[in-house]
């Protein structure tokens, strides 16, 4: 029977790559596949989360758990390496630990960020992507205080924070800093109101996910706690003392000495050197999650562009889809493994919420638009299931949000 085993090989331990292995690891024996995940690092973080680290709200290590801590291990062999190279003809996967086969593979790789050619924005802002560098960003925001609170020659940019984009991950982040400056002011003695901290975007209107009344709440909320919008303003490039903009076809630099960069994502790398038709890291899958032309391979997280049936834009990239993505691919593993048909994905939207900081939010949740402590709740509720859906209760009790 074990020589009969198919070789299931997952790529990715984000919401995608994960879900489907704590959904397959329950769905099939350890005779019917021999299955292997692969992720760079040996534990698992809560990309939501990523804006709380980097604003220093919460510890880095409040968004990772190990791998291992949710995967079976009389099921699923858990590697820790980088892949480098997905052959698809000859089915196998390169990494710096060796190369793996498969009959059939899931790629869940992951977001990187997009800096759309703005010039020296990769050397001189912060960027919002990953465990590592929302610590250096928290960590920053803090040395620039102390700095600023040590210094005889007072350098008012220390307090200055400049953050690019009003989309989802900007707003979230703007939150979250306006939860941390008062804790900051107060351990420094820095009077809060020299700090000075300005959000730029380029596109008219920011959070376009949501009604204008709810962005109108966003808005006043954070423009409260002093937060100033520049909406409608494109950067043109980073440099070391901030971002260069453009107003009415005019360039200006604003100065600052925390740069953040939070507008835009891309799926990895690797999705462009492995398969065609790539855009920004991101491939357009079949109805089921496989790719034209390869039965055999499913692309699901931020490297899937999953156009559902009858519309013309993709799905957004977000947690709640990735995870759905992961339970579909892993009942359509288990069909493969029976000879069965694979079935299509189905999206359920159960709404989603943006929050401002940890005490208020906006949101859309089953269609209805919420704001305020309601949405805040909400975001707790949703961020503590998507623990509870990967690790359970005891991992949900142990990192959840309450």
């Amino acid at each position: 029977m074990a020589q009969d085993r198919k070789k299931v090989l997952v790529l990715g331990a984000g919401y995608a790559g994960l879900q489907t292995i704590t959904k397959l690891q329950k769905q099939i024996s350890a005779d019917e596949a021999e299955v292997t995940l692969i992720n760079k690092n040996d534990y698992h973080y809560e990309a939501t989360w990523l804006h709380e680290a980097s604003a220093g709200t919460i510890s880095y290590e409040d968004l990772l758990y190990p791998v291992e801590s949710v995967v079976n291990k009389d099921k699923v062999n858990f590697v820790k390496a980088e892949v480098t190279k997905i052959d698809r003809n000859a089915k196998k996967v390169e990494t710096d630990a060796g190369i793996f086969d498969y009959d059939i593979l899931v790629v869940s790789l992951g977001f990187e960020t997009e800096t759309f050619g703005i010039k020296g924005m990769k050397d001189h802002a912060f960027q919002i992507e990953n465990v590592l560098t929302a610590r250096k960003l928290s960590r920053h925001i803090e040395d620039k205080f102390a700095n600023y609170a040590s210094s005889k020659q007072k350098d008012d940019k220390d307090l200055a924070i400049i953050v690019g984009g009003a989309g989802f991950t900007g707003v979230e982040f703007l939150g979250e800093l306006t939860d941390r400056i008062p804790e900051l002011c107060n351990k420094y003695g820095v009077e809060q109101g020299k700090v000075k901290i300005t959000c730029v975007e380029a596109a008219p209107k920011m959070l376009p996910m949501f009604s204008d009344e709810l962005v109108n709440h966003a808005v006043s909320y954070l423009e409260d706690k002093g937060v100033e919008f520049k909406i409608g303003t494109p950067i043109v490039a980073a440099n070391e003392k901030g971002f260069v903009v453009k107003v009415n076809d005019e360039e200006q630099q604003l100065e600052a000495n925390t740069v953040v960069w939070a507008a835009g994502v891309r799926g990895s790398q690797l999705m462009e050197e492995s398969f065609e038709g790539v855009k920004r890291g991101r491939i357009v899958t079949k109805q089921d999650l496989t790719i034209e032309g390869y039965d055999d391979v499913f692309a699901i997280g931020d490297v899937s562009a999953f156009i559902p049936a009858g519309e013309e834009r993709p799905l957004p990239t977000t947690a709640q889809i990735a995870m759905q993505q992961g339970e579909q691919t892993a009942k359509n593993i288990k069909n493969i493994l029976e000879g069965q048909p694979t079935q299509e994905f189905e999206y359920v939207d159960r709404g989603t919420v943006c929050s401002l900081g940890s005490n208020d939010g906006v949101g859309v949740v089953y269609g209805k638009d919420i704001q305020g402590k309601k949405a805040a709740f909400m975001k707790k509720v949703i961020d503590t299931r998507a623990v509870y859906k990967l690790g359970g209760v005891g991992l949900a009790f142990k990192k959840g949000k309450f």
